[in-house]
């Protein structure tokens, strides 16, 4: 047994020495012959996990930290180890169940408690993730990811205020790269509640922490939280481009791809929204009308399975469904590969739950950037962002990774199904027969100082309009009830609306008379919501993506002139339509008797144009030619 003992030790010091040269099959097989010498060690066999990890072999280096903790549950550290790989697969019960298991005696630092957090945290365990954290807080106060994992709890929970002062604590607390995730959710939760009263500070602080962050600072911090700051394309691009470089670090291409198999060209759509969500709303009616002799669909979805009638639909439109949620990036790169997918459209971007950094590995012959993330990727693994000439015009190409490859009206897809009850009663929406009603059910976290000036301005001088807003949270209703009064707007011309149910809210949309725009980031499924319902959209675009969504969904239903050439413009405009009721009525009877003929909610037509896109850049592909812009 002795000799056993000594000689799995020595199998153990040439599998570290094998680690360090970064020989991953050769510690592989000294920590394989380690174990089998001492089969009880539960060291040997954290060691013989770590190497299959870096060897890329999940599965095993799994089993190797699971029977770690079989024979030695009460260490923390396997503990840790395991929780650690079932995450990389996001296998998070899983995890939460390990730390569920940990015997109650056995020791507990901060360390573990950090890591039992996160994984309460990312299964959705919420409230017991909060006890965590803060017992972790308990042994060390100042621990800036804890604070910063905390804020992002109370985020989830919808408590806006405390996930605020979270983040602010973690930006007091690091100088580093927890103050840099710290600040960019900082100012996204911060305008969740309109309190305005630190908000050119933060955001001048996030902005200059753009200007001066170095790579691997840069790589934490959130592109999403830009889009409704005054960030420029220039800066989107560029912390988009960091933050990609991070997300795939070590990941290798994967050879170049086989002749393609004969048979319809085979779409890949990966995503986490193929349920209840704004995504499968928008594009369902697209899946379902394609041309299916001439494309073969495969759904990549790591979505929760809601039950819901839309994610129902979109399942059904498809040839293939494949859950992908425990698997990992390399797994559905591989499957994707295997697949022979000859498009990959990624519809997440930069937004939370993304994994779009899995093609990185290349796995279909092209990539493209679809719907989801009004911005460029920053990625120079997708080759086309899908647009339209007024959200993406050519003009713009330097502000994209991406070659611009554009639809002749709007990129948005809609769907005809999409409910369309009549409005009730404006007394039983709390609303005043007899005014103009100016609404804006944009989420809050796009409004601005700024906006709320120039809304009471347009208000001032259409004295017989009233502003309807979406209640979004008790905070932010109380904050911007005040700034208005401050601004000489009276609660008693404001009106506010509970949040509903998608048919609720159409029907409810329709007693409005005009839907007012923010920007820099513009309502984008609420504006085509608006619209189906027949309320014309007042916007202004602006330079980025996010800023002319509006533009072209009022252009694709005919009204161009309502896309404002300045903000002076969206003023005067408001309040001469507030102020000139027929004029206003017009606009709502031609989007109610032209609506199934309008570009935007034309499906048929937009099918045959987004077909049309995808044979093009299948077509240069099979060509052996490069990307290249595809204007309209």
């Amino acid at each position: 047994m002795k000799n056993d003992r000594h000689r799995a030790e020595q199998h153990r010091q040439a599998g570290l020495k094998a680690l360090q040269a970064s020989q991953w099959t050769a510690a592989v097989a000294e920590f394989e012959r380690a174990t089998r010498l001492a089969p009880q060690d539960a060291l040997m066999r954290l060691n013989l996990a770590r190497a299959h990890a870096r060897a890329g072999h999940s599965g095993p280096a799994i089993e190797a930290a699971r029977e770690a903790v079989r024979l030695d549950p009460a260490s923390p550290l396997a503990c840790r180890v395991l929780v650690e790989y079932l995450g990389q697969e996001n296998r998070f019960e899983e995890a939460a169940a390990v730390f569920d298991a940990y015997p109650p005696e056995a020791p507990r630092d901060f360390d573990f408690h950090n890591a039992h957090g996160n994984a309460l945290f990312q299964c959705k365990r919420l409230q017991d993730a909060v006890g965590v954290f803060f017992q972790a807080l308990s042994l060390k106060i100042d621990a800036a990811i804890v604070h910063y994992r905390l804020g992002l709890t109370f985020k989830d929970l919808a408590m806006t205020r405390e996930a605020t002062e979270c983040f602010r604590t973690a930006v007091s607390l690091d100088d580093g790269q927890i103050r840099a995730l710290a600040l960019s959710l900082l100012v996204f939760e911060g305008r969740q509640t309109c309190d305005w009263s630190l908000v050119d500070q933060d955001t001048s602080q996030l902005l200059a922490a753009l200007d001066a962050t170095d790579d691997s600072t840069g790589q934490l911090l959130s592109p999403f939280a830009l889009l409704a700051v005054d960030a420029t394309p220039a800066q989107q691009r560029r912390i988009g481009s960091l933050r990609v470089k991070g997300l795939t670090s070590g990941i290798k291409p994967l050879p170049a791809p086989p002749r393609r198999k004969p048979g319809p060209i085979r779409i890949g759509y990966l995503s986490c929204d193929f349920h209840q969500h704004a995504t499968s709303v928008l594009m369902t009616e697209l899946l379902e009308r394609r041309d299916s002799s001439r494309f073969e669909v495969f759904l990549y979805s790591h979505s929760p399975d809601d039950g819901s009638a839309i994610g129902q639909r979109v399942r059904a439109a498809c040839e293939h469904f494949v859950d992908v949620n425990h698997w990992s990036n390399a797994e559905v790169a591989r499957r994707i590969r295997a697949d022979d997918i000859d498009i990959a459209i990624d519809l997440k971007g930069h937004t939370r739950g993304s994994r779009f950094e899995l093609l990185a590995y290349r796995p279909a012959r092209v990539q493209a950037a679809y719907l989801g993330y009004p911005a460029t990727t920053g990625a120079d693994f997708i080759d086309y962002m899908i647009g339209d000439p007024v959200v993406t015009p050519l003009a713009h190409a330097a502000h994209y990774s991406e070659r611009i490859a554009q639809l002749p009206h709007s990129y948005q897809p809609n769907d005809r199904h999409r409910a369309l009850p009549p409005a009730p009663p404006r007394a039983k929406l709390g609303l005043p027969e007899d005014a103009v009603v100016l609404c804006c059910f944009n989420q809050v976290y796009k409004f601005s100082p700024h906006m709320l000036d120039l809304w009471a301005r347009i208000l001032k001088q259409a004295p017989k309009a009233v502003l309807w807003m979406l209640a979004w949270n008790p905070h932010a209703q109380a904050n911007l009830t005040r700034e208005l009064q401050a601004r000489g707007i009276g609660p008693e011309r404001v009106f506010w609306a509970p949040k509903q149910n998608l048919a609720h809210h159409i029907a409810r949309l329709r007693a409005a008379d005009l839907f007012l725009d923010t920007w820099p980031c513009n309502a984008h499924t609420t504006a085509s919501e608006a619209l189906w319902a027949g309320v014309p959209v007042l916007t202004v675009p602006g330079a980025t993506f996010a800023s002319r969504v509006a533009a072209s969904l009022v252009s694709a239903c005919g009204l161009p002139d309502l896309a404002a050439p300045d903000e002076a413009s969206y003023v005067a405009i408001a309040a001469a339509l507030a102020n000139e009721p027929a004029t206003l009525s017009g606009l709502k009877e031609h989007l109610e008797s032209q609506r199934m003929s309008l570009p935007l909610f034309d499906s048929d037509a937009y099918v045959r144009d987004y077909e049309a896109l995808l044979v093009r850049m299948f077509e240069r592909a099979a060509n052996g030619l490069p990307p290249e812009h595809l204007p309209a």
